[in-house]
């Protein structure tokens, strides 16, 4: 059985966001098109079934369409991780029917709130972003939550807007809610300003799951994030998040066997797997 069902390609840092919770790479120069080409075949070649192009916001990065169709045409289920900013009509008229998955970063369910972590205009970004999906009803939709002190009170406000859209949107929906982990690339994170208890975060999730959703909604505690994730930042290395730390293993395209190079690190495989089986085509 393979180890690994999906790889995270962080292909650039740049972003127009500025989220002090974010993940993403800093600071780090991205590969050129042909090494980018190469380590999307690589994926390809391995065990893993998709391939999530992320940043930053890939987006940002002018041959990220390139990248799409190469993954798809070796065989991949192809997700863009993107804010939501840059997505445009054009961007899905030329590109969309190589992507299976699309998603988004909301952070409240109106402006006030959302402007509390994201740059002013966000909230209506993805609004639009929504609705230009719509016309794209084979791409799936994730909406994606990270719980903070700035949004814990709001969350049931989001799902309720989500629970509209649904019922207006063609395309598969899932809702993913995060709680915000104290890791990041950025030094001079207050983390007690965001972080939220995991008394607060089990307490949202009985209030939120008391409602049905018609969608599949996802909670990924503290616990849930560690290890969770194999990722190639924008130089080509790879990535496994493990507690406050982003542990690299040096050039991914220097691993001859993926799946025996992941045994040998701490990444939680069981659950990896079991978290990615919700997302496949077939179900």
């Amino acid at each position: 059985m393979p180890e690994i069902a999906t790889i995270d390609f962080h292909v650039t840092c740049e972003c127009n966001q500025e989220c002090a919770y974010c993940w993403g790479p800093q600071d780090i120069q991205a590969v050129d098109t042909d090494t980018a080409l190469a380590i999307v075949s690589r994926i390809a070649s391995g065990p893993a079934r998709r391939i999530v192009f992320t940043g930053g916001d890939p987006l940002k990065r002018p041959d990220v369409g390139v990248l799409i169709r190469a993954a798809k045409a070796a065989g991949l289920e192809v997700a863009l991780s993107t804010t939501g900013d840059e997505l445009t009509e054009a961007f899905l008229v030329e590109f969309g029917g190589y992507i299976d998955l699309i998603s988004l970063p909301l952070d409240g369910a109106s402006e006030e709130i959302s402007t509390r972590t994201k740059k002013e205009g966000h909230f209506t970004a993805v609004m639009e972003a929504l609705q230009l999906l719509a016309g794209y009803p084979h791409i799936d939709v994730k909406v994606a939550t990270p719980v903070t002190r700035h949004n814990l009170a709001d969350v049931p406000n989001i799902a309720d807007l989500l629970d509209q859209w649904a019922a207006r949107l063609p395309n598969r929906m899932f809702y993913n809610v995060f709680q915000a982990y104290p890791r990041s690339m950025a030094t001079d994170v207050d983390w007690g300003e965001l972080v939220v208890t995991d008394d607060e975060f089990r307490e949202l999730r009985s209030e939120v799951s008391a409602t049905e959703h018609p969608y599949r909604l996802n909670w990924l505690s503290h616990e849930t994030l560690d290890k969770l994730y194999v990722m190639v930042f924008p130089d080509g290395t790879l990535t496994i998040p493990s507690g406050s730390d982003f542990r690299s293993y040096g050039s991914f395209l220097a691993i001859p066997d993926i799946d025996e190079f992941i045994r040998t690190t701490d990444f939680d495989a069981p659950k990896h797997l079991q978290h990615a089986e919700g997302w496949h085509r077939t179900l």
